[in-house]
């Protein structure tokens, strides 16, 4: 399921490491070619993160930056088509984007992503939810969304 343009993802400040980890996993599965990994997101160096990342490490690409609203702005002059997952008033359902190169945005577990960052995206997207729960871990909902996305 090679995309025929680039995908990449931008880490708004995710705290856990799992999820991180987990992240890279997911990210080389689906071929998402580099993260972004901003703010107070953990990178490679901490064991946590490299224990469960395993291999992706080495196969997706990252870059730390201090602002992912700078990331965002930057990504959006190359051309990428930006998708923030988020549950808002406005947010759509989760479909695929072709054709164009795309940026995938998640952030922080309990905030979510910063309201000046959705102010720059193309597109909020929202994982529908049928459970009494109305969220679900980020690393799993980044999961859901980029196969979706990918698809």
């Amino acid at each position: 399921m090679k995309q025929a343009e680039p995908i990449v993802a931008v880490l708004d400040n995710v705290r856990s490491l799992y999820n991180v980890g987990s992240i890279f996993r997911t990210s080389d599965a689906l071929g998402v070619q580099k993260l972004y990994l901003c703010g107070i997101t953990g990178t490679p160096e901490h064991p946590r993160l490299a224990k469960t990342a395993l291999a992706a490490l080495n196969a997706v690409k990252w870059e730390y930056k201090k602002s992912a609203l700078q990331t965002v702005k930057q990504l959006k002059k190359h051309g990428y088509y930006i998708v923030a997952l988020e549950r808002t008033a406005g947010s759509q359902r989760v479909e695929p984007v072709k054709n164009r190169p795309l940026a995938i945005i998640v952030g922080h577990e309990r905030s979510g992503t910063s309201a000046k960052i959705l102010e720059q995206v193309d597109q909020i997207m929202e994982i529908p939810m049928q459970g009494v729960g109305q969220s679900m871990n980020v690393a799993v909902a980044y999961g859901i969304a980029t196969y979706v996305l990918t698809s």
